[in-house]
């Protein structure tokens, strides 16, 4: 009976030992199922306008409640906290967002932690370009330019200024000396009589040349008949 039950108690402390060593071993496995660094994706550095922003999303379908940390990093050490937030992940994924104005090409540790169990980390390297200021500011609308003001002139006006142009100040001047120049009306009938000998001593000579030669012919006549009484005798 001694040797039946010292043989009990030991197969009852053998198949505990098991237990306990495969809920150990379940419970590790299970939380190791439940909670894993690969569901920590899409991590990245986004802008919003000129607002950096440093952004992880969790797809831990089981749930499981941790605390995700990030630093800034320089030569793989620690310069500063940006911040720490704790998240439930789910399968469709929830996105934790730490605001930051974070520079280009610098890097950035992401630490998940499940209460003082540390589920694993990440690195992001941020673009090479920072975030900037959207453009606001509207294009000013061109101007519609005015309509040219309407003529007022008729075309009858019209086309009497293109039939009968006034004169320039240059014919103006011209027609103005030539009309200096010509000689009036009395000054050309002055002219008419002077040349005619009107008003002039002609007529004198004129009486004088007749009666020179009236007596001329009168000495030629008596001449003849004197030759003529005398070739007689």
């Amino acid at each position: 009976m001694s040797i039946s039950r010292r043989t009990a108690r030991r197969s009852v402390r053998i198949l505990g030992v098991s237990a306990a060593s495969a809920a150990l071993a379940l419970g590790v496995a299970g939380n190791a199922l439940a909670c894993n660094i690969s569901e920590f994706q899409d991590i990245k550095a986004t802008c919003d306008g000129a607002k950096g922003a440093i952004s992880v999303t969790d797809f831990d379908a089981s749930n499981t409640t941790v605390t995700i940390s990030v630093f800034l990093e320089n030569n793989n050490a620690d310069v500063r906290t940006v911040g720490a937030q704790t998240v439930k992940g789910s399968k469709e994924g929830v996105v934790v967002s730490f605001p930051e104005d974070w520079q280009p090409n610098a890097t950035y540790r992401i630490l998940v932690q499940a209460g003082t169990k540390k589920i694993g980390e990440k690195t992001l390297t941020t673009p090479a370009e920072a975030c900037k200021a959207e453009d606001t500011t509207t294009p000013s609308t061109p101007s519609t330019p005015s309509s040219p003001a309407e003529s007022t002139t008729t075309p009858a006006d019209d086309e009497s200024d293109s039939a009968s142009p006034a004169p320039s100040a240059t014919e103006s001047e011209t027609a103005a000396a030539a009309q200096g120049n010509a000689p009036s009306a009395a000054e050309v009938g002055e002219s008419n009589l002077a040349e005619t000998g009107a008003n002039s001593n002609t007529g004198m000579i004129a009486g004088i040349a007749g009666a020179l030669v009236v007596v001329g012919g009168g000495a030629v006549f008596f001449g003849m008949r004197r030759r003529g009484a005398s070739s007689k005798s």
